[in-house]
């Protein structure tokens, strides 16, 4: 079965509280019945409407239980055009650098406070006059 195909000017139309799509990972999901359960609130869900929400919706870390009822929600896949530029799935470049930074910082995090204990040890052993 082929899913439903919805363009830019359907995600458009139904941006309003009475008729709310959202589109996450490019799927488009109807979450009108959803917005007086979600536990932020409909004003967190109201901001992202008419435009790519995938970021919003992973920034704040969602569980899988909200990933299961998005399931039930799906109203079809979304037609890629240049007038909404979406977050795909895979953002490598950026992932990979923020990668590398981290792992950086983290070697950093342990090099640097055992440079100083380090340093700290030999100078109270060459300031106390054991030589």
């Amino acid at each position: 079965m082929a899913s439903k195909l919805v363009t830019y000017a359907d995600l458009k139309a139904h941006s309003t509280k009475d008729s709310l799509y959202l589109l996450l990972h490019e799927k488009v999901y109807d979450v009108t019945k959803f917005m007086d359960e979600h536990p932020g609130g409909d004003e967190v869900i109201l901001a992202e409407a008419g435009r790519d929400a995938t970021e919003a919706f992973e920034d704040v870390g969602h569980s899988d239980e909200a990933r299961v009822i998005l399931k039930d929600l799906f109203v079809g896949d979304f037609e890629k055009t240049d007038e909404l530029k979406t977050k795909g799935p895979s953002s490598s470049s950026s992932s990979s650098a923020v990668n590398t930074a981290v792992e950086q910082g983290s070697n950093m995090m342990y090099f640097v406070p055992l440079a100083m204990l380090g340093a700290y040890f030999a100078w109270r052993y060459y300031s106390s006059g054991s030589l």
